[in-house]
């Protein structure tokens, strides 16, 4: 039995009525740490927001172990740098779900803070403008709150993108050091081979689930090519549940693709309990 920390049922979400990711059903275990990967548009950032709760499903479910606590870092590109905030006030933030929007901030808040920033290779930039900031600092600061909110899942959107290669290796060492905590973690990335190293399971996404599981399985070039396909072959006016010239056992297999094609590996129903 599989100690599910997120379970995924026929989920279907997407924005005004236009689904971005389509019947998707498994599970992520409980301190799993997962690669979701895709092209541009294939529902991974759709996916990220659905979980947390942001965008509500248009059918199917994501229920949510009990008692499970939960951050979530956007793609940077959702954050307003010209808000006139410091690295402490951005920071801080990830005491509110334990403190509350107007809980007193007390010496041993601005000791975590602090003690956040050194984590992430920023100890002394408390009074630093968030608009001073290199792409890698805002995102070590951004690390940072999230290990104020001593979550259990942590939803990582992209969290690599716009850095430098000290930061990416900084923050890797980081998400080892939460998945060594046995804390449940999805982390959206662009580099296939950054994902072969360094991540165990893998979720690849075509605006529906194409492979997912183990990464050595899941990143076959076949399964690449089959993501790529199906990728090419939806039109942004395409109706609910159309499948695509590829897919074929649509039907038959949890709406998984990859499954036809590999008998031997458990899509669909997320990676096997290790």
């Amino acid at each position: 039995m599989i100690n599910a920390c997120l379970t995924f049922r026929d989920l279907t979400l997407g924005y005004n009525s236009h689904p971005a990711i389509h019947h998707l059903d498994g599970t992520i275990r409980k301190g799993s740490l997962t690669a979701v990967v895709g092209a541009n548009g294939s529902g991974k950032s759709t996916l990220m927001k659905g979980i947390v709760g942001v965008l509500k499903p248009m059918a199917g479910a994501v229920i949510r172990a009990p008692g499970v606590r939960a951050a979530y870092l956007p793609q940077q590109s959702e954050l307003d740098r010209s808000f006139p905030a410091r690295v402490v006030d951005l920071v801080s933030l990830g005491l509110w779900p334990r403190r509350g929007l107007l809980g007193r901030y007390t010496r041993e808040d601005r000791d975590s803070v602090s003690r956040a920033l050194m984590a992430v290779g920023l100890g002394g930039f408390e009074k630093r403008p968030i608009d001073t900031l290199s792409g890698g600092q805002l995102q070590r600061t951004l690390f940072a709150r999230v290990l104020l909110q001593d979550a259990d899942l942590i939803l990582l959107d992209e969290p690599f993108n716009a850095v430098d290669s000290k930061t990416v290796g900084d923050l890797i060492a980081l998400i080892k050091r939460w998945h060594g905590e046995e804390r449940t973690i999805m982390v959206v990335v662009h580099d296939l081979d950054l994902v072969r190293q360094n991540f165990p399971e893998t979720l690849l996404l075509a605006r529906q689930p194409v492979a997912w599981g183990e990464t050595r399985e899941t990143l076959k070039p076949e399964n690449l090519l089959r993501a790529r396909r199906f990728h090419e072959a939806w039109e942004e006016n395409a109706p609910w549940c159309e499948p695509g010239e590829h897919d074929h056992g649509h039907d038959h297999d949890h709406h998984d693709p990859a499954h036809a094609h590999d008998h031997d590996h458990h899509h669909g129903a997320g990676p096997r309990a290790a």
